[in-house]
């Protein structure tokens, strides 16, 4: 077992980032019987549960003039229309079946209707927390251990942000999953070494 101080963050392994799903990531369910395994290592788990309401404003479908995977300015930046996805309720909002879900926290982020939200920590604005900072520290964990979906968007945001805030942050690659839109995953991975997030492959 690691120190009280390391957590592993589990993010967003849903039905519709596996294939199947609405957004599926290549080989998303690949990485599940990995992470059940790791998370036996440490004394703090938290998943992260993608959980949108219907119509949300990151949906190509609430954009008539636009289509999935186009970039359009939203108040708070670049957004990236996706399919709709992880809608509150449905199947595709559900954790992966085979993962293990007996975590400390269950985080739900994305439910405000006006802004997306990448990180664990923050909405795509970089200003609204998710409280997941102020969960961490309140336990006395300052190091965490970030895997899950997708390399180049959830996972890579979560890990700059949590080394921005101070976290000791490493993302086990070869647990996470890419979509590398537009040269997205070289992106994330310079964003990485910028932040000082350590990385194993």
């Amino acid at each position: 077992m690691r120190p009280a101080n390391e957590a592993l963050v589990v993010i967003d392994v849903q039905n519709d980032f596996c294939p199947g799903g609405a957004l599926a990531v290549p080989g998303g369910d690949g990485i599940v019987h990995g992470i059940n395994a790791l998370m036996a290592e440490f004394p703090a788990v938290i998943l992260t549960q993608d959980w949108h309401p219907t119509g949300h404003s990151s949906f190509a479908s609430s954009n008539w003039d636009h289509e999935p995977y186009e970039t359009i300015e939203m108040p708070y930046g670049h957004q990236v229309l996706w399919p709709d996805h992880c809608v509150q309720g449905t199947q595709g909002a559900e954790f992966h079946p085979l993962l293990r879900t007996d975590a400390d926290l269950i985080l739900r982020k994305g439910f405000r209707p006006g802004v997306d939200s990448y990180s664990a920590f923050f909405e795509n604005d970089h200003t609204t927390p998710t409280g997941l900072a102020g969960y961490l520290r309140e336990r006395g964990i300052d190091t965490v251990t970030l895997v899950g979906l997708a390399t180049d968007f959830c996972v890579n945001y979560s890990a700059v942000d949590g080394a921005r805030l101070g976290f000791r942050v490493t993302v086990r690659e070869d647990l996470t999953r890419a979509i590398d839109l537009s040269g997205s995953l070289a992106a994330a991975r310079h964003a990485w070494d910028a932040a000082g997030v350590q990385v194993v492959r």
